[in-house]
């Protein structure tokens, strides 16, 4: 098979991405309609759907991807006005600190709800609906460097994200005959809206300090790495995690030191 520049395209597949009424959702749907897909934004907020599909050219339905319900009734409308979904992006999530010691049951089922129930939902159904109509496809979800390392404070974030890894892992194997790929992205560091509205004064130089390649990450560079697993430039690939984060994860820990900027691992006093 000979490597050929069309393989990257999308030309008329019908991709949804949940969660993507801003951040890295917005970016991803973004890329994958510059590619030629035909785009479904799943977005709770009603307002930022409109507005994000508005500006991408796609289909927002307002839809809370928490609830298998609407879940199906979202699918039933995508498949309805573009045709069978083959892409499927699950980007929902959320986050918020929670110590180990306070963390309510409420508030676990919550986490687990945002970051790892509707990857379980969105996955199978649109998976039941390859495998009926014995299609080929490609499942991506978006998990976090916090799935792989500690998270003191956030352990329910992070046990959720190790979730998504692992269920990646047993979905890919599982749907492999049926000629459905599944994968995830890792990211750490990205410049999203929530990210800039949180990020406290002279950031920028800290996350340039703490990311080997100097800088946090964009946007486009999730979408990027999602249109090539969408694409059959990655055909040969599932079950994997693909760490898009400037090496944070490589890094393990080591960072450049602020007066030298050589490599350093822990405090240097």
């Amino acid at each position: 098979m000979t490597i050929n520049p069309a393989s990257i395209l999308l030309t008329d597949r019908v991709a949804v991405v949940t969660g993507a009424g801003a951040g890295i959702g917005r970016g991803i749907a973004a890329g994958l309609a510059t590619f030629g897909a035909k785009v479904a934004i799943w977005e709770r907020n009603p307002e930022s759907c409109a507005e994000a599909a508005g500006e991408i050219g796609a289909l927002g339905i307002p839809v809370d991807v928490r609830d298998s319900t609407a879940v199906d009734a979202a699918l039933a409308h995508t498949t309805a006005e573009l045709g069978p979904v083959t892409i499927l992006v699950n980007n929902a999530g959320g986050v918020f600190s929670s110590g180990i010691l306070d963390t309510s049951e409420n508030g676990w089922d919550a986490l687990y709800k945002s970051n790892l129930r509707h990857v379980y939902l969105c996955t199978q159904r649109v998976a039941r609906g390859l495998v009926e109509q014995k299609l080929p496809g490609s499942i991506i979800s978006i998990t976090s460097i916090e799935g792989v390392r500690a998270a003191p404070g956030y352990a329910a974030y992070a046990a959720a994200k190790a979730g998504v890894i692992n269920y990646t892992k047993t979905a890919a194997l599982e749907l492999a005959p049926h000629g459905i790929r599944v994968n995830a992205l890792a990211p750490d560091i990205t410049l999203t809206e929530g990210i800039m509205q949180m990020a406290p004064p002279g950031s920028d130089e800290r996350f340039g300090l703490t990311v080997p390649l100097g800088r946090a990450g964009h946007v486009d560079e999730m979408a990027g790495a999602a249109v090539f697993l969408a694409s059959e430039m990655s055909s040969y690939i599932t079950g994997q995690t693909i760490h898009v984060d400037g090496g944070t994860h490589a890094a393990s820990g080591w960072y450049h030191d602020p007066e030298t900027g050589a490599y350093a691992l822990g405090p240097t006093t």
